[in-house]
Parts: C-alpha cells; structure tokens; sequence
C-alpha cells in the first residue's frame, strides 16, 4: 500500500501510522521529493476530478489567477503540495484524504 503525500503533513504521517497499527504495510510517497508521473495523475484525476485539489491550502491562496487557471494535472505537476492528502493506493483501490469513510473502507 502506498500513501501519496508529502512526509511533514500531519495527516500523512497519521494516516501512515494508523495504517500500521491495523497492520497493513504502509509506505508514504512524499510527492515533492519524488514527483509522481502524468499518467499516475490522471488515474487519480479521473478516479477523484477536481476533489483532488486542495482549495483551502495555503498552497492554493498564494497562487495566482493563472496558476489557478492551469490543468489539474499540469497544476499538481508544478505544485505538488496544492494535492489533496493523502492518496492512499491499495493496489486494489485508490481513497483520498484520511475522513471517517475512508478510514472505514480501510477497515480502521
């Protein structure tokens, strides 16, 4: 299992630590130190659509109107910190965020 995020979020390591503890084998994939590729995002563009933006970050209020104009994947690519986290790849399916469902489907 792979948690996509970014290794100083809280929620990232949260997730990652709850994980553990129900005892799946978690990796976190910090996507500003290893980008994830084009066709990777557009899976999780059409499985999440523009879910998959984070509008509240402090990433997404410093950006400008034309950075906020850009591609979701062409957006993601150039700042990785503006993504929802975390990803969280089970081989089997994909969740977004660490909300109660998703902690649920994960059976935690």
């Amino acid at each position: 299992m792979t948690v996509y995020g970014i290794r100083t979020c809280d929620t990232c390591r949260k997730a990652v630590k709850a994980l553990e503890a129900a005892g799946y084998s978690a990796v976190l994939h910090d996507v500003r130190v290893d980008p994830v590729g084009t066709d990777r995002l557009m899976v999780w563009i059409d499985a999440f659509g523009d879910d998959l933006v984070n509008r509240r970050s402090t990433t997404w209020r410093g950006l400008d109107d034309a950075a906020r104009a850009m591609p979701t994947a062409a957006l993601l690519a150039a700042h990785p910190s503006v993504m929802k986290r975390p990803v969280i790849d089970t081989g089997a399916a994909l969740h977004l965020g660490w909300a109660k469902p998703v902690q649920a489907a994960l059976a935690i």
